[in-house]
């Protein structure tokens, strides 16, 4: 084997290394969807509000949870959440446990609170209303 065809044989399993790693990427990233209730009247009662499946909207939901100054409390309200949403994977063969987020909306309706798993967090205005939107498809205002 000369030279050129050595060079040409590590650069095409380059590429090929890379168009791999994008598209399971990619893949991974597509799997998951957001399922999301809402309570109905004053109780503990829930029904299945939406679903959202759109890649961005869910990436950008990801981004939003990790990024939170997050504290480690287990954290009671008064009233149970007006909206609890979880990740759940497209395909059903996988399983995983999902965490359950429960999500209330501040008495000034400018914020959002939300309890996942043993930690607590208070988003900013900003993120307040952009997750409100990804979960609710709503306006946060507009509550």
């Amino acid at each position: 084997m000369n030279f050129k065809t050595l060079k040409l044989l590590i650069s095409l399993i380059g590429i090929f290394s890379i168009l791999l790693v994008g598209c399971s990427n990619d893949l991974q990233n597509t799997e998951l969807s957001i399922v999301v209730e809402k309570r109905i009247g004053d109780e503990n009662n829930y029904e299945d509000f939406r679903e959202v499946t759109d890649n961005e909207q869910v990436q950008k939901l990801k981004e939003i949870l990790k990024d939170a100054n997050w504290i480690n409390a287990k954290a009671e309200m008064v009233t149970p959440p007006d909206y609890r949403f979880a990740f759940r994977f497209k395909n059903p063969n996988i399983e995983a446990k999902a965490v359950l987020y429960e999500l209330w909306i501040t008495p000034n309706i400018d914020k959002v609170v939300l309890i996942g798993g043993n930690q607590y967090v208070k988003l900013d205005i900003d993120k307040s209303a952009e997750l409100f939107k990804i979960v609710t498809g709503e306006e946060l205002t507009d509550q």
